[in-house]
């Protein structure tokens, strides 16, 4: 999938068809938006670092629920603090999460572990439109290795999961039909900003054709710095003559090698070479030696309204237009601007955190023991806070 088949108009965004070969329905036309979503927002400066404050602020300081946090909820050791920062962190890049429950014998749910988003694919709908399992593969890609080799995308390397489904006879059933609870895959609780069983878009996938362009500037910068011409003068001369004598006394006339000439402009080339002289030799010898000052292209000036552009239009779609105003010096850096931007982004998060909550909760209704008696699954928000120690519920 490209940029501009990421950025096209459409009514969904995202293209959905049905594949197949795997039973499933693919997310984009290539069935990679989330890697190639991912991978463009990693190779902006500016949308990595949005994203990163966007995570942060959805995650807070973590649960109210301080022993509810530091609850183990998995054979692995992880809390549920643990599952919940990564949860945030798919959230704030697909606007999605997905949960894996295990259950026991009697239909409690005894496990929880995150699922990777993007690792999650919706098998075909039947015909009441219900879509019975969630498809997981390690890399839709087929790119990563499991023991020295690709892991390929097919079906006997895809797990086909039950979506949730609490209800005891459900859970009975599935537990039957796996053969024993040792067969059985557990559910997988997949849920999506966009509605039920629709793929979502990510926060910044409205300006993904700034954030490639964002790369590319960055590029040009490096790239200027890097393999610019620089001199900062070039000193013409006459060529010179060496006389030098063979084994036999003849005399040798050895003139300066032309062919240095590339070699020169090569080893003027880039930050550590700036503001040298550059020598070159006249064929005449009626010509005087002469100085002339060179003005080298600073491509950075050509693209500068383009940058400004780009940069604010990220800001502006991640919803952080305070920390691009405190950036450009257009406010002032005090605590009370820092203190209203914070209250003011903690406002920008409340829908992404209340999706989190309430599917935590609805995972801990059924767990097999009460690891959240106050029943209180909101998140502490973050806050601005001047000279003193910050309240963290992982200390």
């Amino acid at each position: 999938m490209r940029v501009h088949e990421l950025k096209k108009k459409s009514s969904k965004r995202v293209d959905v068809r049905y594949l197949q070969t795997l039973g499933i329905q693919t997310y984009g036309e290539d069935n990679l938006y989330p890697q190639t979503f991912r991978n463009i927002l990693a190779a902006s400066s500016t949308g990595a670092e949005c994203l990163d404050r966007f995570a942060d602020f959805i995650e807070g300081n973590g649960f109210r629920d301080v022993p509810f946090s530091e609850s183990v909820v998995n054979r692995k050791g992880d809390t549920a603090d643990d599952i919940h920062a990564l949860v945030c962190r798919d959230v704030a890049y697909y606007n999605g999460l997905a949960l894996h429950v295990n259950y026991n014998i009697y239909g409690d749910i005894v496990e929880l572990h995150h699922v990777p988003f993007e690792n999650c694919r919706l098998v075909e709908s039947d015909d009441s439109g219900y879509v019975g399992k969630i498809a997981i593969h390690p890399d839709w890609s087929g790119q990563k290795t499991r023991g020295g080799k690709v892991i390929k995308v097919a079906k006997e390397n895809i797990d086909y999961i039950d979506v949730f489904n609490p209800d005891k006879r459900v859970v009975a059933a599935q537990i039957e039909a796996a053969g024993g609870i040792e067969y059985y895959k557990g559910q997988v609780l997949w849920v999506s900003l966009s509605g039920k069983d629709i793929y979502p878009t990510g926060k910044g996938d409205r300006v993904v054709t700034e954030m490639s362009t964002d790369e590319g500037l960055a590029n040009v910068k490096y790239r200027n710095v890097r393999n610019n011409f620089l001199p900062a003068a070039m000193i013409f001369t006459k060529k010179g003559t060496n006389i030098t004598f063979d084994q036999d006394g003849n005399e040798i006339d050895s003139r300066d090698d032309d062919d240095s000439f590339s070699d020169s402009l090569l080893q003027l080339q880039g930050d550590a070479n700036c503001g040298k002289l550059m020598e070159v030799t006249l064929e005449t010898d009626e010509d005087k030696p002469e100085v002339v000052s060179l003005n080298s292209q600073n491509y950075d000036k050509e693209f500068t309204v383009t940058d400004i552009s780009v940069t604010e239009r990220i800001y502006s779609a991640f919803g952080q237009e305070p920390w691009y105003c405190i950036r450009i010096g257009k406010v002032g850096f005090s605590g009370d601007i820092l203190e209203d931007a914070f209250e003011y982004y903690n406002s920008i998060v409340s829908k992404q955190q209340r999706l989190i909550e309430r599917t935590f909760a609805r995972v801990f209704r059924h767990f097999y023991e009460a690891v959240n008696t106050s029943n209180d699954f909101s998140v502490e928000p973050l806050k601005y806070v001047r000279n003193a120690t910050v309240s963290d519920n992982n200390a």
